[in-house]
């Protein structure tokens, strides 16, 4: 995985660099620097992402986004 990987990994499920970096406990600017190319991304960290795929997946079906009761936007 590389940094544009990373970037498209996290837009695609809807996260911000910090919400992504609160979600695997590291910095924001740990975040900006994997996708900037500017430190190495570490080598088990894709499986952190589909650890996270599959929690938001599975939170889904029950109607929660990352323990959160999901909120319909008004029609």
């Amino acid at each position: 995985m590389d940094g544009s990987e990373l970037r498209t990994w996290r837009q695609k499920w809807g996260f911000s660099q910090a919400k992504l970096s609160k979600a695997l406990g590291v910095s924001t600017m740990a975040v900006a620097y994997w996708e900037w190319g500017q430190r190495r991304i570490p080598p088990l960290l894709p499986l952190a992402l589909e650890a996270l795929e599959n929690r938001m997946k599975e939170e889904g079906k029950h109607g929660l986004i990352m323990g959160m009761p999901k909120v319909q936007e008004k029609e």
